[in-house]
């Protein structure tokens, strides 16, 4: 959830390259509810307190001073991504990196607050060899 799901659909947009798949309005020019997909994951988002009669349990992060959720993607090419969403204006925690676990991975943060991880997964590693490398990390 979020303050202006408006503005953050179009933030996905032009730094994720989102699609709106629905758009429901809520009254006020509120989103009620809306879905977007990024590449083949489908997220759904809508404004913070905009459900029935505004008593929706749902609080923006920006509200919380941050959030405890971090959104996992993969895409087929997190550095264009990254560059893409950079230029957007997504704050770059991490820049891409190779992990242990086998995916090239980055850490984005929104304008309204969520934390995302970005991935392209680069090898198939057997449990034991993960094991060992999350142990040399």
């Amino acid at each position: 959830m979020v303050d202006d799901a408006a503005a953050a659909i179009d933030f996905y947009q032009r730094a994720f390259g989102a699609h709106e798949d629905v758009r429901i309005d809520a009254p006020g020019g509120r989103i009620l509810h809306a879905e977007i997909s990024i590449g083949r994951s489908v997220l759904m988002l809508g404004d913070a307190g905009a459900g029935p009669a505004e008593g929706a349990p749902f609080t923006a992060p920006a509200v919380l001073g941050g959030t405890s959720v971090a959104l996992h993607v993969f895409v087929p090419d997190v550095d264009a991504l990254v560059a893409r969403a950079g230029a957007a204006g997504a704050e770059i925690l991490q820049p891409p990196t190779d992990m242990f676990h086998g995916d090239r991975t980055a850490v984005l943060k929104d304008p309204s607050g969520h934390v995302w991880i970005f991935l392209t997964h680069l090898e198939d590693i057997p449990v034991e060899e993960l094991h060992r490398r999350a142990g040399a990390v």
